[in-house]
This record gives C-alpha cells, sequence and structure tokens, in this order.
C-alpha cells in the first residue's frame, strides 16, 4: 500500500505529461454471509479486503475527460456534459461515468474535464465486486478534483445509485457499503433497510482464501435480475415492502399463491437473514466452527432454493468442507459463477490450497485461481 501512491503517479506521469492531483483507493470486498438479502432490506456481513482499485486523476482545461487502464495503457477520450453510456471494450467506463451521473443527484457538481487512470490488483468476475471498488476510488477521485466533499454514507449511495441507474445491475448496498466502511480485522455489518452500518471484529486467527472459477459471473445478463423480480414479487403477495419485513411463517402460510420458484427465492431469502444474525452472536463468541456451519449453510440455500449456484462452485464447496481446518465455504458474490470463499485457521495452508484446485481441475479441465487474502480497510484518499 506504501509504494501505490507513488507507484500510480509515476505511471500517470508518463502517460499524461504530469503528475495527478489525487490519487484514491478503494478495496474489494468479500461477501462474508447475507446472500441477495440487502435489496430486500435484509441484514449483511462482509469485510474488505487487502486488493483494490485505485484511481490517479488530474484535471483538464479544454473539459474533455480521458480515461486509462495500466494494464494496457490505451487512452479512451470522451466528450464533457452529461455521460452516456458505453459499449464494448468501452463498457467499464460506465462505473465512472455513472458515479459522474449521479453526483448531481446528491447535490455535488460534476467533474468537468480531466485524466483519469486506474491500476487494480482484483480479478475481475470473481464476486469480489471490482465494480464498488471503482465506483469508489472515482467518487473520491472526483470529489478531490473539485473540491468537494460528501459523507462516506453518500459516496456509498453515489456508488450504489451509479450501478443501479446507469450500468443497470439492480443491487444492493453491501458492495458499495463494504467497500466504503471496511476495516482491518473488522467485518461490516450493514442494515440495508437504513442504511445503517457498524463493524464486527474478525476473530484472530481467522483466514479467507478465494477460489476464482473464472466461470461466468454475469449479472447484467437477466439472472440477477430476474432474482430481484421473483422477491419483489414474493413480497407483494405476503403484503410487505420487502422480504426483509416478512417471517418463515407468513410465507408458509402463502405457500398456496407463489409460484414454486419464486416461494424457494423468498425461503432463502428470509432464513439467510436469520443466519446474518446467527453468524453475528457466534462471531462475539469467537465460535468459528458455529460461523463455518453458517456460512456452509447459507451456501446450501443459494444451491437449492436461490439457484444461483453453478455446479463448479459446489464442487469447490464440497471439496472444501472436507478438507481439514477449514470452517466453512461458500458462493461469494451475485452467484452464477464468480469465487468460493473458505473460511479457515491459520493451518490452512497454500500446499492444502493447491490439492482442492488439483481435484477441481481433474473434475472441469482447468484450475480455479487461489487468492489467499485478509481484511483490510476502506475507500480513502491516499495522501503523499
Amino acid at each position: 500500500m506504501k509504494q501505490l501512491r507513488p507507484q500510480l503517479v509515476r505511471e500517470f506521469t508518463a502517460l499524461y505529461g504530469r503528475p495527478p492531483v489525487a490519487v484514491t483507493r478503494a478495496p474489494g470486498r468479500v461477501e462474508f454471509i447475507g446472500n441477495h438479502t440487502d435489496y430486500n432490506g435484509g441484514t449483511v456481513l462482509g469485510a474488505a479486503i487487502a486488493r483494490g482499485v485505485a484511481v490517479a486523476i488530474a484535471p483538464r482545461a479544454d473539459g474533455r475527460r480521458r480515461f486509462a487502464d495500466l494494464r494496457d495503457r490505451r487512452v479512451l477520450s470522451l466528450p464533457g456534459g452529461k455521460p452516456k453510456k458505453q459499449t464494448g471494450a468501452r463498457s467499464w467506463l460506465n462505473y465512472p461515468l455513472g458515479v459522474i451521473a449521479a453526483f448531481t443527484k446528491f447535490g455535488l457538481k460534476a467533474p468537468a474535464g480531466f485524466d483519469y487512470l486506474i491500476t487494480s490488483d482484483l480479478p475481475i468476475g470473481a464476486g469480489l465486486s471490482s465494480s464498488a471498488a471503482l465506483e469508489l476510488s472515482s467518487a473520491l477521485a472526483f470529489l478531490e478534483l473539485t473540491g468537494q466533499k460528501a459523507p462516506r454514507e453518500d459516496v456509498v449511495k453515489i456508488g450504489r445509485h451509479a450501478e443501479n441507474h446507469f450500468v443497470g445491475v439492480p443491487c444492493g448496498i453491501l458492495d458499495q457499503g463494504v467497500s466504503g466502511f471496511g476495516q482491518k480485522d473488522r467485518l461490516v455489518w450493514i442494515d440495508c433497510r437504513g442504511p445503517k452500518f457498524a463493524t464486527v471484529p474478525m476473530p484472530a486467527g481467522a483466514q479467507f482464501w478465494i477460489f476464482n472459477t473464472h466461470t461466468k459471473h454475469a449479472l447484467v445478463d437477466g439472472l440477477y435480475a430476474a432474482r430481484h423480480k421473483a422477491c419483489m414479487a414474493a413480497a407483494k403477495a405476503l403484503g410487505v415492502t420487502l422480504l426483509a419485513d416478512a417471517t418463515l411463517a407468513q410465507l408458509n402460510a402463502a405457500r398456496e399463491k407463489l409460484k414454486p420458484d419464486v416461494f424457494k427465492r423468498a425461503q432463502h431469502v428470509i432464513e439467510e437473514i436469520a443466519r446474518v444474525a446467527a453468524t453475528v452472536k457466534a462471531l462475539k463468541k469467537k465460535d468459528l466452527t458455529a460461523v463455518g456451519r453458517l456460512l456452509t449453510a447459507s451456501h446450501r440455500s443459494s444451491q437449492m432454493l436461490f439457484e444461483n449456484s453453478t455446479p463448479e462452485l459446489d464442487f469447490l464447496v464440497d471439496e472444501l468442507v472436507e478438507t481439514s481446518h477449514v470452517y466453512g465455504a461458500r458462493l461469494t458474490g451475485g452467484g452464477f459463477g464468480g469465487a468460493v470463499m473458505a473460511l479457515t485457521s491459520a493451518e490452512f495452508g497454500a500446499a492444502q490450497a493447491r490439492k482442492v484446485a488439483a481435484r477441481y481441475a481433474k473434475q472441469f479441465g482447468a484450475k480455479p485461481d487461489v487468492l489467499h487474502t485478509e481484511t483490510g480497510d476502506g475507500a480513502t484518499v491516499l495522501r503523499a
């Protein structure tokens, strides 16, 4: 982290011919537990991780907005004014452009011309929310560029607004909230109805291992939206605004009124909210064995009821929960591909991770990427 700012300053200067006026960074996140509970008004636990997205920025006098990614250094130039949605190879621009579009909705002045450079050590499409990290690091960069301030809650909401209304993903506040409020050695608890944010200590010795399957993790292709629609339909049938207001008894009483798939989606959400509460209690008792059982139960619910898992993710969970020193495992993120998170003790190491990856490769023909990470701090401006 200490070397990130000077490195990005050097790269920005080499690309654009002058140094940036600000460098910002926001972390990716692990969805610890609370799968698809956020947009249903429920609670969720997440962890900011020690990997993320950084942005360097400097103003331009001609009003043009120029973007580049350190991975290919290709400068993409857009006119100023109202942002327009991009397609194809430029689709990643929709995240910072969505943030610009959201600024005026929150009473902020949108940035005019600028040069912009990002770098990331987050794997794309792994369920670690590189999109939220990009949104929040962009929001902080635009605030610095324009000399404006905003409460952290608003920065988080701006990121979600960009994703919902510009990118087109009907996500809740989980990803942006964890990236914004993360703290090292703590989990972020969010009551998504407020939203309200708090942190919960992570017991010493707990570690995260991420197994990225590289299977499709496409949330905009309708699968995520279909689950969202089913949840809203269930809430309406139960006479509540959001499923967080419903009980399992209410759902069972209304079973005959609901399509079978809608019933299952609602059952997952209601039971998952209860699992979040149980996990908080177990964490406060430092009972990682109980936490692990809840994580695995969450995955089984995603697998059987919400049906947002895949054979690849299920295989990894099956393998991991039978491996020594693993407390529990579950898919992390929206699902439909992506990654599995394993919560382990310090005794679980790279050798065991490689064995799991090798068994996966034998089954599916390609090894998953394995990422060992830890909790990290939330979005911030990197000062000199």
